[in-house]
C-alpha cells in the first residue's frame, strides 16, 4: 500500500534522472508521507505525530494479508535421496 501511494501521490510528479534525483525524491516524499500527510487510519493524523505523543488510537485500518500456515510440501524435510537425472 506504501509504495503505491509513494508512486502515485509523489513520485510521478517528478521527472527522476538519475539515482541521486531518485534517492532525493523518495527521501522527501516518505518525509511528507511520515509528518504532513493526514492518515485516515489514524483519525486523520500524522504517524509523526501519533508517535511522538505516544497517541493511542483506535486501529482503523485492515489487515489484507493473512499469515499461511500451512506446510507447502510435507515431504520437504524428507532425506530421502532423489535421482536428478534421466536413466
Amino acid at each position: 500500500r506504501i509504495n503505491g501511494i509513494l508512486k502515485h501521490e509523489y513520485l510521478n510528479q517528478y521527472r527522476i534522472n538519475n539515482i541521486t534525483d531518485a534517492r532525493e525524491c523518495l527521501r522527501s516524499s516518505v518525509e511528507l508521507y511520515n509528518n504532513e500527510r493526514p492518515h485516515f487510519s489514524i483519525g486523520l493524523l500524522t504517524p509523526e505525530l501519533v508517535h511522538s505523543q505516544e497517541l493511542n488510537v483506535e486501529r482503523l485500518w485492515k489487515n489484507y494479508y493473512t499469515k499461511n500456515t500451512k506446510i507447502v510440501n510435507p515431504l520437504q524435510d524428507n532425506e530421502k535421496t532423489v535421482n536428478q537425472y534421466q536413466d
